[in-house]
C-alpha cells in the first residue's frame, strides 16, 4: 500500500523506526523533517540505543545549522552530496519527495550564517 498523505507517509516512517530502533540492525535515518528527526533521537533513548548504533542523514546544503547542531550533540550523521553526470535529476526528485525540503533549501541559500 502506497500512503498519499504526509500524516500516514510519517506514521508508516514512525512505525518502522521503532522497529528499526528496537532491532539488532544499524538503522540509518534519512530525514531532513524536524519531527521525524526529533523521534529518531527520542526512539533512540527509549531503545537504549547509543549514537553509535545508528546514524542521521541528510543531503549537502539542507539545514546546514541543524546537521552541525547534531554533530555537535555528538550524533552520528552522514550527508551526502548528489554528484556525477545524473547529479542534478537526483537533487531534484529528492526536493521533490517533500516539498518542505525546497524551503529548507531556499532558506540556506538566503543565510548569512
Amino acid at each position: 500500500m502506497a500512503y498519499q498523505g504526509k500524516h500516514d507517509v510519517d506514521e508508516a516512517y514512525l512505525r518502522c523506526l521503532r522497529i528499526l530502533m528496537d532491532g539488532q540492525g544499524y538503522p540509518m535515518v534519512a530525514s531532513h523533517d524536524p519531527l521525524i528527526v526529533d523521534a529518531a533521537l527520542e526512539q533512540a533513548t527509549i531503545s537504549d540505543r547509543g549514537a553509535d548504533r545508528f546514524e542521521l542523514q541528510m543531503l549537502y546544503g539542507i539545514r546546514d545549522a541543524e546537521q552541525l547542531r547534531l554533530i555537535n550533540e555528538n550524533q552520528h550523521l552522514r550527508v551526502y552530496i548528489p554528484y556525477g553526470q545524473e547529479w542534478y535529476g537526483y537533487f531534484m526528485r529528492r526536493l521533490a519527495e517533500r516539498p518542505a525540503n525546497l524551503a529548507f533549501f531556499v532558506r540556506s541559500l538566503t543565510s548569512t550564517k
